[in-house]
């Protein structure tokens, strides 16, 4: 099997997109996406396609998860708190997949839903691991004119950097629907609240990697176009590539925070659209951007 830092060491071609999980597991190296991985189950893998199809693997991911969630708070979380913490587990990396090379390398990747697996990681604790699966044909990705890589096979050029954000919007929300249609029941929040999480795990997790890879004003410019705080007027109806918007709730909405200590420099924050529930097995402890302190 195959880290991100190691794509070399596989006997298939490296993604033309994997540049930017080798430099992010530079600095995170917790980031573990393999390629051209069979992904057997006794190994720990589950296919997305199977956590899809099946409510009992589903029920028996998210008990673990709380029982994990027991040993480390020293309380047992409830059921959808423990839902909650697995999905964000899955989704903080799945996000991160697309955004990284988004990001670094002006290209999306265009990966089926079936074509992933994932694992909890040796940890315990931390992002889940993922794998691309074995494919026949070369992985697609979503790329600018120009781009040295437009000619490899997989390509597929936009016309521009407002269709490459819509093509960013409409690929991530087409992994996270089926997902979010999925875990609903175990999550207990509405369609609407779901899709705000959704706007948080794409922003918050590129924002934390380009934090570590000293891009983070870039990262921050980049997710307010992307997201932007009036989407009727930034995104409409169909995008320039003629998708519809993608369903996010919310905007990126960084603002700048006054320096919390003399010397300290002006740093952007936000505050979170949803709320992830760390206060049901932590109350003393208020996440940054918790939007249960908003007045």
């Amino acid at each position: 099997m195959t880290e991100c830092t190691d794509f070399s060491a596989d006997r298939h071609p490296s993604p033309p997109f994997a540049g930017a999980y080798t430099a992010f597991a530079q600095v995170f190296p917790e980031l573990r996406i393999h390629h051209h991985t069979e992904a057997r189950a006794h190994d720990g893998w589950v296919t997305t396609r199977a956590l899809l199809a099946d409510p009992a693997l589903r029920a028996r991911l998210v008990a673990a998860e709380a029982r994990h969630g027991q040993a480390r708070y020293g309380t047992p979380p409830r059921a959808d708190v423990a839902a909650g913490f697995w999905l964000h587990r899955y989704t903080w990396p799945l996000c991160l997949l697309f955004t990284l090379p988004w990001l670094l390398e002006q290209r999306v990747p265009l990966l089926p839903v079936e074509q992933l697996a994932s694992r909890r990681p040796p940890s315990g604790w931390g992002p889940a691991e993922l794998a691309l699966l074995p494919s026949a044909a070369p992985l697609a990705f979503a790329c600018l004119p120009g781009d040295p890589a437009s000619a490899l096979p997989g390509a597929r050029v936009v016309a521009d950097q407002a269709a490459l954000h819509a093509t960013l919007r409409a690929t991530v929300a087409e992994q996270l629907s089926p997902l979010l249609a999925a875990f609903r029941p175990l999550l207990r929040r509405g369609t609407r609240t779901l899709w705000g999480l959704a706007t948080d795990e794409l922003v918050e997790g590129l924002w934390y990697a380009a934090g570590l890879l000293g891009e983070e004003a870039r990262a921050v410019a980049a997710l307010t176009a992307l997201l932007p705080e009036n989407p009727d007027a930034a995104i409409g109806p169909e995008d320039s590539d003629g998708r519809d918007s993608a369903p996010f709730t919310g905007a990126a909405a960084f603002r700048i925070a006054a320096p919390q200590h003399p010397g300290a420099a002006p740093a952007p924050t936000r505050t979170r659209v949803s709320c992830c529930l760390y206060y049901t097995v932590r109350p003393e402890d208020l996440c940054a951007g918790c939007p249960r302190g908003r007045t």
